[in-house]
């Protein structure tokens, strides 16, 4: 078994479990993907990346570890239902709506508040 090394954000940042974000090589390598299809994932706006105001010039670009899970669903979906790009972003925006739906439902069969204003 290997473990990928990774190297974090600049000092001081605040993002992520434990204040760390990853860099490219580092977040392309603990997501099983090659850099450049991380790159064309964050370009067609699948992925979020944000670049570090303190990384300097390089324009180097930052991901938080919590995308490493978006790139883990957009890998089942893509080889799962052989899906492209576009369909991608539509199936990932669908199923979240979804998600969204099914917890506003079990919020109100647990007695929550009325979608509807009573009288």
């Amino acid at each position: 078994m290997t473990t990928a090394l990774i190297r974090s954000g600049p000092p001081g940042n605040p993002s992520g479990p434990g204040g760390k974000l990853l860099d490219l090589e580092s977040f392309a390598a603990a997501a099983g993907l090659h850099p450049e299809f991380v790159l064309r994932l964050v370009s067609l706006g699948l992925i979020e990346a944000s670049p570090e105001a303190g990384a300097g010039a390089t324009g180097e670009l930052w991901f938080s570890p919590a995308q490493l899970a978006v790139a883990a669903r957009i890998q089942r979906l893509r080889s799962g239902l052989a899906l492209n790009y576009a369909a991608l972003g539509l199936v990932i925006d669908l199923l979240d709506r979804v998600a969204e739906l099914e917890s506003a439902l079990r919020k109100l069969q647990r007695g929550g508040p009325s979608w509807t204003r009573t009288v």
